[in-house]
């Protein structure tokens, strides 16, 4: 059972991984039923300390995932439909243009947002990359978080 275990939290976190840059899979809380695989083992045995802290991590950066590129939206005189441009952006790039659409689209998606909210040019501009500076810090914060959990995961392996 515990090759079951470790192999399962294994692969959770390589999607969990991919989950950072695929939006279709939340790579934080991924990664983190990874550790928990490699706990419920008789190999390992995490600290319910480090489950607490990785448990807050991984709900925080997910929550922050979604506030961040609103929030550079915003920040950078966005608009609403510069919002859904940069979303609507994200999802067509993931899939027509990979790996270069996911950065791609939501700068091309959020400026054509704001230029259908009537912004001119330089103001949809400004926008979408406020919107592109979040996508890109969010997507950090999350790699982050899986690196970290991947980090414990190896180490208490091994």
């Amino acid at each position: 059972m515990d090759i079951f275990l470790i192999i399962s939290g294994a692969i959770l976190m390589l999607v969990g991984i991919a989950g950072c840059v695929l939006p279709i899979l939340p790579g934080p809380p991924i990664s983190f039923f990874g550790i928990l695989l490699l706990h419920w083992t008789t190999r390992v045995s995490f600290t319910e300390d480090l489950l607490w802290t990785l448990a807050l991590v991984t709900v925080a950066v997910t929550a922050l995932d979604y506030v961040v590129p609103i929030y550079g939206t915003k920040k950078f005189g966005g608009t609403k439909k510069g919002i859904w441009g940069s979303t609507i952006g994200l999802l067509l790039g993931m899939f027509f243009f990979p790996p270069f659409g996911i950065i791609i689209g939501p700068l091309v998606g959020a400026f054509l947002g704001e230029l259908s909210a009537g912004q001119d040019t330089n103001k949809a501009m400004r926008s979408a990359m406020g919107s592109f500076l979040g996508f890109l810090t969010g997507t950090l914060l999350k790699f982050i978080a899986c690196f970290v959990m991947a980090y414990y995961f190896v180490a208490h392996l091994l």
